[in-house]
């Protein structure tokens, strides 16, 4: 069941008149909702349900003994930008039994942010695999985990089979001004990709 809020919404100002859309997404576990929450200015919305048995055997939980939930649609949430213009994040579920959704999801995004796990980059292959699939410009964000590995950048290009244009970033997504400067350099790809195009 999603998870909203009790306090009063917090709605867009009137003078609001555009959207962009970006994505948020990765594998099973690896901090999309946290980085959707430490972004938001609203409560975010999440669709996250506790793991029952059925999951056993299903998700791994390798790495992860304190993983309770799991997302199971999407988590959303907003930033207003300007007096005119929001941004609106949409944070993908990680399991593939949930990835009929993320065609929907994805539709209209400007880009993705694709956060990976570098004790477990082998699982980031099929997410990375779609966004080239549907053309979405991303940035992969190493999330900082307490024991991960930092591995040089060429390193992390060369086992992710990542094209020259994109960028690999790194944040602890639950530090809130790292999320703000992972997105803030994101969007700095983004523009300048926009302005490569024009």
């Amino acid at each position: 069941m999603a998870s909203v809020s009790s306090a009063e919404p917090e709605y867009l100002p009137s003078s609001v008149q555009g959207a962009v859309k970006i994505l948020v997404t990765g594998p099973f576990g690896v901090g999309k909702t946290t980085l959707v929450g430490a972004l938001s200015e609203i409560a975010p919305l999440r669709t996250e349900e506790t793991m029952t048995a059925v999951g056993e055997g299903v998700d791994d939980l390798t790495g992860r003994p304190h993983k309770s939930t799991t997302t199971v649609a999407l988590d959303f949430g907003r930033i207003t930008l300007s007096t005119r213009l929001a941004l609106y994040l949409f944070g993908t579920p990680g399991q593939q039994r949930f990835w009929p959704l993320w065609e929907d999801l994805s539709r209209g995004a400007l880009g993705a942010i694709a956060l990976v796990d570098s004790r477990r980059l082998e699982e980031s292959f099929d997410v990375l695999g779609l966004l080239e699939e549907q053309r979405i410009p991303f940035a992969v964000a190493v999330n900082r985990f307490p024991d991960t590995p930092a591995y040089p950048e060429e390193e992390l290009r060369a086992a992710l089979d990542l094209l020259p244009g994109v960028p690999v970033l790194t944040c602890d997504v639950r530090d809130e001004d790292a999320a703000h400067r992972l997105l803030i350099d994101f969007v700095d790809h983004l523009r300048a990709g926009a302005l490569e195009l024009s």
